[in-house]
């Protein structure tokens, strides 16, 4: 036997492959208008003051959108593999072994009121944008948490359940 690593073998710092991956941006129309308010408020502190209070505003104040969209739209769904290859679901910071669910629906748009309202269990674990339309609802199965289900916003609830090798009951 040769004491050379085998290439073959990996070791469990390389990044995972994800089978899914998906940003949940605000919506494109969001822009203009943002920048719209931002133009409107900045011309009111200026109001034809000569100098330097001519521009500032403007230079202040607009990149004041831009943060505030990008901060928006920073949470992240993935589902990628753990050291062990079973899948796992990312939602922001939170994640969630497969082997944990039990049960999953994707929640159509029309429904999500309901299920964030008067149906929603205050223990539940939920990454909601309401900018995103459906959602993926995934019950636990885990004695040691307390949390019943995730209810994660997704733009394609379906290829996250796909991507978690689940069924959709929904």
């Amino acid at each position: 036997m040769s004491d050379q690593p085998n290439p073959a073998v990996t070791d469990n710092k390389t990044p995972a492959a994800h089978a899914y991956r998906e940003r949940l941006w605000v919506p494109l129309w969001w822009w203009p208008i943002a920048f719209a308010v931002t133009g409107l408020l900045a011309a009111e502190i200026h109001m034809g003051a000569p100098g330097l209070r001519a521009w500032l505003p403007y230079v202040l104040l607009l990149p004041v959108p831009v943060w505030a969209l990008i901060w928006l739209g920073r949470h992240r769904v993935e589902v990628r593999a753990d050291a062990d290859g079973t899948p796992e679901l990312h939602a922001d910071r939170a994640h969630l072994p497969v082997s944990f669910v039990s049960r999953a629906a994707v929640v159509a748009p029309t429904a999500k009121s309901a299920a964030l309202g008067r149906q929603l269990d205050p223990a539940a674990y939920v990454c909601h944008r309401p900018w995103v339309g459906p959602m993926v609802l995934l019950v636990l199965d885990d004695p040691d948490d307390p949390t019943p289900y995730w209810l994660i916003s997704t733009r394609r609830p379906e290829k996250v359940l796909a991507a978690l090798g689940l069924p959709s009951a929904g």
